[in-house]
C-alpha cells in the first residue's frame, strides 16, 4: 500500500528509519558531512528520530556553491546526468544525478502526476523546457513516461504553436506557469479558438501559486477560473535541491508530501521549529538520493505544514501554498509583504500585459518598488491606468508600488532573457544579482 495512506504513526516510523539509512549513507560517502559531523562532533549514529534533526548544523545554498564537489556521494563517472540551479553567490549550483536518482525523479512525478488524477491514457502537453540544465522538465517527461501516459513536448511560450499542437494532438491535460494560461486564453479569443470545447480537461501549475493561505483561489487562479471553468486546476511545489515535488490532489488543499522521498521542518525566526500550522521556512532532508543528497537544507522558501488527514485519503501532512521567500520580504511603506502578493494584483488586472517588479533600496533605508508594467490593448490613458492600478494595489495590500508603463516588447525582453529557464518577474537590486 502507498506509504501516504497508512496511518501518521506509520508514516512517521518509516521516515525515520529511511532517516537512519540516509544518515549513515552521509557519515560513509559525503565528504562535507563526514567534515560537518566531525567539526561539531556529532555522532551519526546519534540521529535517530525528526526531532534529533535539531542537533545538527542547517545545509546553506551558500555551502553548495563553495564546497560543491564535496557533496558529491559518488565517483564521477556514475554521474549522468549535470543539472544547475541559480544561486545568491552569482555561480549556479552543479547537481550530479545517478541513474539511481534519476529513477527516483521518474517515481516522484510519477506519483505528483497520479495526485493529480493524471493515468494511462492521458496525454500532458508540457509547455515548459526540457533543456538548459533544468532538472524540472527532465523529471516531468520521465514521470508521465513512468506512469505509461502520453507527453507531448512543445516547450514555453509561443501560444499558436500551443493550440495548434491541441488542435492536433487533442492533449487531456497540460503543465506551465500558470500566468500563461491567460495569454493562451488571450490569444484564443482573438483567433476565434473555441478553448472552452477543447480536448483539456486539467491545468497543472509550477512556479505560481493558485491558491492562498486558506486554500481558496487567489487572484490569479480566480481569473483563469472564470475564463476557463471546465479545467481542474492543480498547483505544485518543488525545487531542484529537493528532487521532490508537493502537488495537489483534487481537493486542492495544499501539497502533499511523498513521505519515502523527503522529511520536511518548518523552521522560525530563532531556527526552531515552529508548531504545526503556523509560517516559517522550508527545510528539507533528501531521502534515497544517491549522488548529492542534502541534510536540513534551508530553501529560504516561507509555508506552514498542515497535519490534517486530507479527504483524498491519504495521512502524509502537506504545505500550504507559498507565502513568499524569505530573502525577497519587502517593507513598503511600513507594510511587510512578499512578491507573490504583487504579482497577485498585476495577474488580476485586465489591462496589465506584461510586468516586472523592481524592488531597490531607498535613500531612507526602507524599501523602494516599482512596478514595470506594459498596458493592454485599451482606451485608459496612462495616468488613468496608474491611478486604477495602485487603488487596485491598496484595496489588497493597503500600499501601493510606484507604477511605470513601457512598451510591451520591453517587458517582454526583460521577462524572458536569453539565457533564463523561467520567466523573470521580480528583480531584487538590494542585493547583487545572481547567475539564472
Amino acid at each position: 500500500m502507498d506509504i501516504e495512506f497508512e496511518s501518521v504513526e506509520r508514516i512517521r516510523a518509516f521516515q525515520e528509519e529511511k532517516l537512519r539509512t540516509q544518515i549513515a549513507y552521509l557519515a560513509k560517502h559525503s565528504p562535507f558531512y563526514q567534515r560537518m559531523f566531525a567539526e561539531h562532533n556529532i555522532d551519526p549514529s546519534s540521529i535517530q528520530t525528526i526531532e534529533d534533526l535539531q542537533h545538527v548544523p542547517f545545509t546553506e545554498k551558500a555551502d553548495l556553491q563553495k564546497f560543491n564537489d564535496d557533496f558529491r556521494c559518488v565517483p564521477k563517472e556514475d554521474i549522468i546526468d549535470y543539472i544547475t540551479t541559480s544561486g545568491t553567490l552569482g555561480d549556479p549550483v552543479v547537481f550530479g544525478c545517478t541513474e539511481a536518482d534519476l529513477q527516483r525523479l521518474a517515481y516522484n512525478e510519477h506519483k505528483s502526476f497520479a495526485c493529480a488524477g493524471l493515468h494511462k491514457g492521458d496525454i500532458l502537453q508540457l509547455m515548459t523546457t526540457i533543456d538548459k540544465r533544468f532538472m524540472a522538465g527532465l523529471a516531468y517527461w520521465m514521470g508521465i513516461r513512468d506512469m505509461g501516459a502520453s507527453i507531448i513536448r512543445v516547450g514555453n511560450g509561443i501560444p499558436e504553436l500551443q493550440w495548434d499542437t491541441i488542435q492536433r494532438l487533442h492533449p487531456t491535460a497540460i503543465m506551465c506557469v500558470p500566468s500563461f494560461i491567460l495569454r493562451l486564453v488571450e490569444y484564443a479569443e482573438q483567433h476565434n479558438i473555441d478553448y472552452r470545447h477543447s480536448s483539456i480537461r486539467k491545468i497543472i501549475g509550477i512556479g505560481e501559486g493558485l491558491r492562498d493561505q486558506h486554500f481558496q483561489l487567489n487572484l490569479l487562479g480566480q481569473r483563469i477560473h472564470e475564463k476557463w471553468p471546465e479545467v481542474e486546476l492543480y498547483a505544485t511545489y518543488s525545487s531542484t535541491e529537493m528532487s521532490a515535488t508537493f502537488s495537489e490532489c483534487e481537493h486542492g488543499c495544499g501539497g502533499h508530501v511523498h513521505p519515502e522521498l523527503i522529511i520536511v521542518e518548518i523552521i522560525g525566526e530563532d531556527d526552531k521549529p515552529v508548531a504545526d500550522g503556523q509560517p516559517g521556512e522550508v527545510v528539507v532532508t533528501t531521502l534515497g538520493v544517491e549522488g548529492m543528497p542534502l541534510l536540513r537544507f534551508r530553501t529560504g522558501d516561507i509555508a506552514a505544514k498542515v497535519v490534517e488527514p486530507c479527504a483524498c485519503g491519504r495521512n502524509s501532512y502537506r504545505l500550504t501554498p507559498l507565502i513568499g521567500r524569505k530573502h525577497n520580504m519587502i517593507k513598503l511603506k511600513g507594510t511587510t509583504i512578499y512578491p507573490p502578493a504583487i504579482n497577485d494584483v498585476l495577474d488580476n488586472t485586465p489591462f496589465v500585459g506584461n510586468y516586472v517588479v523592481v524592488v531597490r533600496p531607498s535613500d531612507t533605508g526602507t524599501d523602494e518598488v516599482i512596478a514595470r508594467i506594459s498596458l493592454r490593448n485599451t482606451s485608459l490613458q496612462p495616468d488613468e491606468a496608474i491611478k486604477q492600478l495602485k487603488d487596485h494595489f491598496r484595496s489588497r495590500l493597503r500600499v501601493a508600488p510606484e507604477v511605470e508603463i513601457l512598451p510591451a516588447d520591453v517587458i517582454q525582453h526583460i521577462n524572458f532573457p536569453a539565457q533564463s529557464r523561467k520567466p523573470v518577474k521580480f528583480i531584487d537590486e538590494r542585493v547583487a544579482p545572481a547567475n539564472i
